[in-house]
């Protein structure tokens, strides 16, 4: 039986996830949620990887930052605890946040973390400690047998839950039906600054001065869908022939076939996969540089990426796919297709490239998707 959950506000708050020097979104959603409940008056500190993800599992080439990249300066020093490989790892941490922490933000993303976050929520509970999580995914991109399982384990260990989109509380709520679970919106990335001048980011990043500028954001895996956009690319190169796809991410599957189909493109030289992690200091200017920003995904929950682009004011066209739709105002903040449907999706980019419907393109607005809305929600959970 797990004791009643009652928060001290005189101890500091546990945020488990990665974190410096861990790289990537969910990292900086870590840092993202610490900030946001520290500015509510709950003081952080972080708890994060010795090792998240064995060599072989992962498909980058590495999982964190630069070698020299120092930590976030105003944010404690992360903890690296926890070996996700190791159950020893697991107990230790969950020790040391009992004495450490009134209760814990958990970062959940994927069921291979289900075990070692399952386990530490656990044993928090059991202290007393309330324990919320953040949903980022209830249900993996790529399904594997298993993954339902872990989830439910996982959940049915918490407090509550916060989901970022209507899809994924939906998941939420099939997997654990009795776990409190509040909605909030993904919020905006602020973290990389105002967006700079258009022209000049384009030459620092040595990009095409005049026309329309497609940007693909992100790691690139097939079920993002880049060979859907690959497909729809002559359709449009047909009717603007000026326009510059920039492909910016790295590689997870094996890059040959998007190369090959790069190169059988009528105007190869049109576009540009820039196949490496992109620094912080240069995500603004991918953005800036950007009139459109694509994401044709097969399966989707939320994104990081329609929210970096809120903040850059770019317009997006995404798939009809999970919360993607949620985050999109169609003929406003961008346009929604079909999945999977390359003649869809090239309309759709032509259109949006179009002068007249540039101007009414102001860039996608997340409803709520605040970071004090997602502290309020957090802390109305631990608070039960």
């Amino acid at each position: 039986m797990t004791a009643s959950s009652v928060l001290d506000r005189s101890a500091p708050l546990a945020h488990v996830g990665p974190a410096h020097p861990y790289r990537g979104g969910i990292a900086h959603f870590t840092e993202l949620t610490a900030r946001a409940m520290r500015n509510a008056g709950h003081p952080p500190v972080l708890c994060t990887f010795q090792r998240q993800y064995p060599a072989w599992l992962f498909p980058g080439r590495t999982q964190t930052v630069e070698p020299g990249t120092p930590p976030p300066a105003d944010l404690p020093r992360p903890d690296r605890r926890i070996d996700t490989l190791n159950p020893l790892t697991w107990h230790r941490t969950a020790r040391w946040m009992q004495q450490q922490a009134a209760g814990a933000v958990v970062q959940y993303w994927m069921p291979f973390m289900a075990p070692p976050f399952a386990y530490i929520a656990w044993q928090m509970r059991r202290a007393g400690r309330p324990v919320v999580g953040i949903i980022h995914n209830a249900r993996p991109h790529e399904r594997h047998w298993g993954d339902t399982q872990l989830s439910r384990l996982f959940l049915h260990q918490l407090s509550g839950a916060v989901a970022l989109s209507k899809s994924v509380a939906a998941d939420v709520r099939v997997l654990a039906p009795a776990l409190p679970t509040e909605q909030i919106d993904h919020p905006v990335y602020t973290r990389f600054g105002d967006s700079p001048d258009r022209a000049a980011a384009r030459n620092r990043l040595d990009l095409p001065a005049e026309g329309p500028l497609v940007l693909f954001f992100g790691f690139v895996r097939r079920y993002k869908g880049l060979d859907v956009l690959l497909d729809a690319w002559p359709t449009v190169q047909q009717v603007l022939p000026d326009a510059f796809l920039c492909i910016a991410g790295e590689a997870y599957d094996d890059p040959t076939p998007y190369r090959t189909q790069i190169e059988a493109l009528p105007a190869p030289n049109r576009v540009r996969w820039d196949d490496h992690y992109i620094p912080e200091d240069q995500v603004a200017d991918y953005f800036a540089a950007a009139d459109l920003v694509v994401q044709p995904y097969r399966h989707a929950t939320q994104s990081g990426v329609v929210q970096i682009a809120a903040h850059a004011n770019r317009p997006v066209i995404v798939t009809a796919v999970g919360g993607l739709p949620e985050m999109v105002e169609t003929g406003r903040s961008g346009f929604v297709v079909p999945p999977e449907n390359p003649g869809a999706l090239a309309e759709a980019i032509i259109h949006a490239c179009q002068p007249k419907q540039r101007e009414q393109l102001s860039g996608p607005r997340a409803s709520g998707g605040s970071a004090d809305a997602l502290a309020q929600a957090v802390e109305r959970l631990l608070l039960r």
